[in-house]
């Protein structure tokens, strides 16, 4: 396999892992830790988001990068666009609802019970699926 095809099928592999492994292992398991409070999962929560969607922007980035300087197939560029665009639906409509509600959460306040979490976890249905097409694609060519 040619240097640039095998860099998108370990980028593609590694943000699915990353994604697997906070959004649907960390992300629910904080909050049955002893003495994890609401406020303090939040703040955990808010911290590991971040850092994952930052890093998610680097490796879309990376696989638009892989893609413009490759001939990609088809199957693999629908199913990478369809990720990106749910990341980019995350972090531009759904986090602002989430961050608003920490916010209020955080400062003591009381705020009541968010949907966004249940649009994010969606997204990140579309987005599991979606990578998994994409490196399936991109492995088998």
């Amino acid at each position: 396999m040619p240097a640039g095809p095998a860099v998108a099928v370990a980028v593609t592999f590694v943000w699915l892992g990353m994604v697997l492994a906070i959004s649907f292992l960390e992300a629910p398991l904080k909050f049955r830790a002893p003495d994890v409070t609401v406020r303090i999962g939040l703040g955990i929560g808010r911290l590991v988001f971040r850092a994952l969607n930052t890093v998610e922007i680097v490796l879309a980035l990376a696989l638009v990068v892989v893609a413009a300087l490759g001939a990609p197939p088809a199957t693999a560029v629908v199913a990478g666009a369809v990720a990106i665009v749910a990341l980019l639906a995350q972090l531009g409509v759904v986090r602002p609802r989430l961050t608003r509600r920490s916010d209020a959460v955080l400062a003591g306040g009381e705020a009541p019970r968010s949907r966004g979490h249940l649009g994010y976890v969606a997204l990140e249905i579309v987005k599991v699926a979606a990578l998994v097409v994409t490196g399936v694609a991109l492995f088998t060519t």
